[in-house]
Formats: C-alpha cells, structure tokens, sequence
C-alpha cells in the first residue's frame, strides 16, 4: 500500500483534540479519516506527529496514512481540502514517501509557539487564538526562569498526572522569548523545541513562567519547583488557545 504524508493546519477550538474520540466527539483525526473514505470508502487510521489536545492549534502538523492505489500528491491534497470542508481545517502539502516512514517515530523534533496577549480589553479578531494576560510581565525575568529548564530533566513537575509517558525526562533544547506590538498592548511569543513533549508540558512551562513575569514567582523559583519533581509545585496550567504545533523535524523533510 503506497504511503502518504501530510502537513496540517487546523483551528484547534471546534475539536475535542486530534486524536479519534470514542463518544463521537468531534476531533481533527476523525475529519480527515471521514474525508479519506470519500476517497477510498472503508476505515482509515491515520498516524500523527503529535496529539494535540482540546482547542490546540496547528500550521505543521504531520501525519502519515496508507491508501489503497496510487495518488498524485496534489491531487489528494485538492481531494481531502475539498471533502473537509467546513472544518476548520487545511492539508497544506501532501508528499508520497517510504513505507518506513512514520510522522511519529521517524520524528527528530517538535516546535511549539505559544501566543500570550498582553493587555487589557478582551480579545476579538485572536478570540480563541492567544491567552489574553491583563497585567504587566516582566520578559526578562521569565527569560531567567526559563532558562532553568533548558537540557535534559526529570519534568514530573510540568507534566499532567494523566501523562502516558514512560519517563518524565526529556531534553529541552530551546525556549525563546520574544515580543511584538500588538493593538492596545503586545504580544508574547514562546517558541519550544524538544524532541518530544509530555502531556500539558509546553502549557505548565508557559503558565509557569507567566507568574514569573507578573512577580508572584521569583525566576529561581522555577528550578525549585523542577527539582521538587511533583505536580503540586508548578504554577498554574495556562488554556489551550494560544499553543501552536507549528513543525515536525525529520531526517529528510519529505515536503521539500
């Protein structure tokens, strides 16, 4: 069977997550399965690169999938965007490739973005897109408290007590902080990348750090909560809204 991978955008908010729901909840592996069927009429199981969870977004989600002929990638690309619709979501490029290849686990590295607004009147045109913060945060201050979580750790403390994980440890190779204008205050950028994530890793982190800025945590207080490896010591868990997959790293891009 030949196989297939595809690069995915979604607006995470309609969806109770990517993965398939089993109480007929509407979930962004289900669309894109239904609208496969249109294709080749029988169950399809497509395999992604990560799950995101309820109202998370993406603009690189990859997954991988088996069809039963042969498709010109552009061709099922147009296909699948057609029989999607309305969803909100989009395939952006479609790319034949081995059968060896797997979007989870021929994966070197995920990267995240978490968009934080900083100001006071609520959103509108990012409703459901960014985490609308009222009070004043101090970039430098939650850039030390982050820099306590760069490398390889035991992150018990930022990950969910449902985690499926075998272990809590895992390399972070990078959190940036940066910050733009935004209309009526600024907007807050937190680019992650690691090899793989735990669940409610990136929204711990990022609602931890949130803190710092604001000064009810000191920025050694974040390596105090990481040693204490035990939920109880991180801060709060900040909503799905502003979290982004926004690419999978590989061998080889098969998209390039």
């Amino acid at each position: 069977m030949p196989r297939y991978a595809l690069k995915i955008e979604y607006h995470g908010a309609p969806f109770a997550g990517w993965q398939r729901q089993s109480q007929g909840l509407a979930s962004v592996q289900g669309a894109i399965e239904e609208a496969l069927a249109k294709l080749e009429p029988r169950a399809h199981t497509i395999a992604a690169a990560g799950r995101t969870d309820a109202g998370v977004h993406a603009t690189g989600q990859v997954a991988t999938l088996d069809m039963d002929r042969e498709w010109d990638p552009f061709r099922l690309m147009e296909a699948l965007n057609h029989h999607l619709r309305p969803a909100p979501v989009a395939i952006l490029a479609a790319a034949r490739v081995e059968g060896g290849f797997h979007a989870r686990f021929s994966a070197l590295e995920r990267r995240y973005l978490f968009r934080l607004i900083q100001r006071r009147a609520p959103l509108t045109h990012d409703a459901q897109l960014a985490w609308r913060v009222q009070n004043p945060l101090d970039l430098d201050a939650m850039r030390q408290g982050a820099a306590h979580l760069i490398g390889t750790h035991d992150f018990t403390t930022f990950r969910s007590t449902l985690c499926q994980a075998k272990s809590p440890v895992k390399s972070l190779d990078e959190i940036t902080i940066s910050e733009s204008p935004y209309p009526g205050g600024r907007e807050i950028r937190f680019t992650l990348r690691a090899r793989s994530f735990l669940h409610n890793q990136v929204r711990s982190i990022v609602g931890t750090l949130e803190r710092v800025g604001a000064g009810s945590w000191a920025p050694e207080d974040v390596k105090t909560a990481l040693k204490a490896k035990t939920r109880a010591a991180c801060g709060p868990v900040c909503p799905p809204d502003g979290l982004y997959l926004t690419g999978v790293g590989y061998p080889a891009d098969p998209f390039a």
